[in-house]
């Protein structure tokens, strides 16, 4: 990899917002961004509130898996920040953190998926990057990344 232009890093990399879906996501996710060495980092997980139906998981169970997601991320990057959302819609979500955080970008790394999945799920991907009002980073996707997650 080349090197970053210092324009680049001090504008995109001065605040990440990472939303992470688990601990496995979080890891690998860190790893990702770990070479493009971010000022500063701020990890997200939201928890998915169903309106008028129970919720996807019970809250203390994903109020766990978000403990174990920042855990993940701070053993790559050890002063990155936690940042855990309460939404249905979880673009809006990332969306809203970001705001609140004044991040100067978003990295994710694509949890793939078949057609189907990404159809069901309202293909979250896209709507982070062509509704995003900051710059949204794809990070890259390693060999191991070819099974489901």
């Amino acid at each position: 990899m080349g090197s970053i232009p210092d324009t680049f890093h001090g504008n995109l990399l001065r605040h990440v917002l990472v939303p992470v879906a688990n601990e496995n996501d979080a890891e690998k996710t860190a790893l990702s961004l770990e070479p493009y060495n971010p000022d500063k980092v701020t990890v997200l997980h939201v928890v998915e509130k169903g309106e008028g139906v129970p919720d996807k998981t019970p809250v203390e169970q994903s109020e766990n898996i978000a403990a174990e997601s920042y855990a993940a991320v701070r053993r790559v990057f050890p002063d990155a920040n936690d940042h855990t959302a309460y939404a249905r819609d979880v673009v809006a979500a990332i969306f809203e953190a970001a705001d609140e955080v004044d991040a100067s970008s978003i990295a994710y790394r694509s949890r793939g998926g078949n057609r189907i999945m990404q159809f069901l799920s309202g293909d979250r991907s896209l709507k982070l990057v062509t509704q995003a009002s900051r710059p949204v980073i794809a990070l890259p996707r390693t060999d191991g990344d070819a099974s489901a997650e």
